[in-house]
């Protein structure tokens, strides 16, 4: 296969946290990188008012005139209150989003070499959710079974060279320094996760950057935030994933203010698990 190259973003919030400057450097970035695609994993909005989603979607036109650029809403952009528990229907938690950036809520996307499927992770206030935190309400996601078996099928039916990506909101990998994991039952939902054949998972929600393999079955990618809420005071951050037949690595760029620019920082490799 030939090399894909990915710009991976997430918790961009859009509203009352986001970091201006940054988004206006990565809207020229993203174009000098040249991507072969771009993927924002979740937060785009802060309470996903209307103003917020409308600057969020100026931004994704933006990217999609630079590469095909996959989008999925996080915990932020879910109006759980409007239907609590799904008493009134799935619908109504996503009536925004779906005006914004369309009637799909977990999108796909096929390039040269890699085939992309995302997972509604991003629930609001679900039982499924729950956990003996009352911190974690309408914050903790969960992934359904019903969630990694379409994926499943869909991976069924991509070329057997190509990298098998999953998109989803909430981190699979512990926060190095929240020490939490963003999704509810984790041990079960990295096994369905294991499943569907991933060789990669692109994730944000913990607003720290990071990498790693969940025991040797997957690589994860985590991307940072580009607010003032990044973990420990930490600089934001984005990934530039780049996966070749042999190979994904991840590079974390991070934001320096002193330069007012992202720098192309710590890369890690690990080897695929699928060899094309």
């Amino acid at each position: 296969m030939t090399q894909v190259t990915l710009a991976h973003l997430s918790d961009l919030h859009f509203g009352r946290d986001v970091q201006l400057d940054q988004v206006e450097v990565l809207e020229s970035l993203i174009p000098e990188l040249a991507p072969d695609a771009v993927v924002i994993s979740g937060d785009l909005s802060q309470r996903a008012r209307h103003g917020e989603l409308q600057r969020a979607l100026a931004f994704v036109k933006l990217m999609r005139r630079v590469a095909p650029t996959l989008v999925i809403p996080g915990n932020h952009d879910t109006e759980w209150w409007r239907s609590p528990f799904g008493l009134l229907g799935k619908a109504r938690r996503y009536r925004k989003w779906l005006r914004y950036f369309g009637p799909e809520l977990t999108p796909t996307l096929e390039l040269p070499g890699a085939v992309l499927a995302s997972a509604l992770t991003s629930h609001g206030v679900a039982l499924a959710s729950l956990t003996w935190n009352l911190n974690d309400i309408a914050v903790k996601g969960h992934l359904p079974a019903s969630e990694t078996e379409r994926i499943t099928r869909y991976f069924a039916g991509a070329p057997s060279e190509s990298l098998r990506i999953v998109v989803i909101h909430h981190n699979v990998l512990r926060g190095a320094i929240s020490g939490r994991m963003g999704l509810a039952r984790w041990r079960r939902a990295q096994e369905l996760l294991r499943r569907t054949g991933a060789e990669l998972v692109l994730c944000g929600h913990d607003h720290q950057e990071g990498c790693g393999q969940v025991e040797n079955a997957f690589v994860v990618g985590t991307a940072g935030t580009h607010t003032d809420r990044c973990r420990g005071e930490r600089a934001s951050a984005f990934n530039l994933v780049s996966c070749d037949a042999t190979s994904i690595s991840i590079q974390h760029h991070r934001w320096d203010g002193e330069s007012g620019h992202f720098m192309a920082s710590d890369l890690e490799q690990f080897a695929r698990r699928r060899r094309a």
